[in-house]
């Protein structure tokens, strides 16, 4: 019996190892990077509630080739549109603006997901080295199309 839960305890030590992960940062350690390696941030707009949002991080965010693409050539922001943490970004300070009884949105969320006057979860944003917009969608991005998309703005 003990020599079974040895041997599952090191199966999964040894797992994940093996599979590729995503690298993540907050949006601080994503500028402090870019000063030495200026590289787009790619931003996922997300919320706990939202089952796009969470089938998009479960299916496309765990495709090998995303993983790959966005690991060596971006940065990647995963951001709760509902955070109520100040964040300092691009010489800003953003925060938490509630809307009413434990409901709100966060500055940032707003300024990155808005299209057409809208903020819709999940939103995807493609930041360019001078922390422009040059990329959004409203809407879960199939990893296929997410890899086009990548392609398309890496030229910008």
């Amino acid at each position: 019996m003990k020599k079974n839960i040895l041997l599952l305890l090191l199966l999964f030590c040894v797992i994940p190892s093996g599979f590729a992960q995503l690298k993540t940062h907050t949006f601080q350690e994503a500028e402090q990077l870019a000063i030495k390696n200026p590289k787009p941030i790619v931003v996922f707009i997300h919320t706990e509630w939202c089952t796009y949002c969470k089938m998009m991080e479960n299916s496309t965010f765990k495709n090998k080739k995303i993983i790959a693409t966005l690991n060596d050539n971006y940065y990647f922001v995963p951001f709760d549109a509902e955070s109520t943490e100040s964040i300092t970004f691009n010489n800003h300070t953003f925060s938490f603006q509630p809307t009413g009884t434990k409901t709100g949105i966060h500055e940032l969320a707003t300024a990155l997901a808005t299209i057409k006057g809208q903020v819709v979860y999940p939103t995807t944003t493609i930041l360019g080295t001078d922390n422009s917009i040059i990329f959004q969608q409203h809407s879960l991005i199939r990893a296929v199309d997410l890899l086009s998309i990548l392609a398309k703005t890496s030229n910008n």
